[in-house]
């Protein structure tokens, strides 16, 4: 049986209580970012915590980008074979050195591959982030062909989000243009045309901080860390520049504009 409400005093002014607040979700990312990031925290949580040192040089050498592997005859002597020299192009974008490696990539994913998923969907941004990635692998060979140091992170293709990123959030009602919007309409609206983009003063400044920096890395971090250690800016390079250049075929809401 339900109790009746009290009825209310017709001389009392007091405003009543506001109703209680709407439950939100616990996470608004888009569900291939969460799905991504899951999947690259597990498959490091297993490498860190799960395997034994032979164990993860032998799932390196299958797994990373090795540029050794494409000398004449290695893919022989390595293990994952023929096989490894197609996959890795892709699979290295899953592994990661270390913890901060990791937490470091997942968090500029989901800051800019968060916006283009919420434009793109997932079939179509899950293409982009392999075409980027395979693109920053492909660019990165270019400079290190025969060297045995593997790379591996999701930097290429996370640049690439980036990339892709520029061309719309920097437009007018996009998220960070000058008129801004914070609804989802904010990630559908027009995007800037190639040449468009490369005259727009925001995207042009931040190609020149994003490239900027990724060439200082280039110059300094040898010198620091050591070959081994050193950042593969050139992936980055390759990743960014796919995602800049072939936006238009990935975008669902493109004119097509050149």
């Amino acid at each position: 049986m339900s109790t009746p409400e009290p009825s209310r005093d017709p001389f009392d002014h007091t405003p009543p209580p506001p109703p209680p607040p709407r439950s939100e979700p616990i996470s608004n990312l888009p569900g291939v970012i969460v799905a991504l990031a899951g999947l690259m925290t597990a498959i490091h949580a297993v490498d860190a915590l799960v395997l034994s040192q032979r164990e993860t040089v032998t799932m390196l050498l299958t797994f990373a980008f090795l540029p050794a592997r494409y000398l004449a005859g290695a893919a022989e002597s390595i293990p994952g074979g023929e096989g490894a020299r197609v996959w890795s192009f892709l699979t290295y974008a899953f592994l990661h050195g270390s913890w901060m490696h990791l937490i470091f990539n997942m968090l500029w994913m989901v800051i800019f591959g968060g916006a283009v998923a919420r434009r793109f969907g997932a079939l179509r941004f899950l293409l982009l982030s392999a075409t980027c990635a395979v693109a920053g692998a492909a660019f990165y060979l270019l400079f290190h062909i025969g060297e045995v140091a593997p790379m591996v992170g999701a930097s290429a293709a996370i640049s690439g989000h980036m990339a892709a990123a520029t061309r719309f959030v920097f437009q007018l009602g996009g998220p960070l243009g000058a008129i801004r919007r914070s609804d989802p309409g904010a990630y559908r609206v027009r995007a800037a045309g190639f040449r468009e983009a490369l005259a727009h003063r925001q995207v042009v400044g931040f190609l020149a901080v994003w490239f900027g920096i990724n060439l200082l890395f280039g110059l300094v971090t040898p010198g620091i860390l050591g070959e081994g250690g050193a950042i593969a800016w050139e992936a980055h390079i390759g990743g960014f520049v796919a995602g800049f250049v072939l936006f238009s075929l990935f975008d669902p809401l493109s004119a097509r504009r050149v």
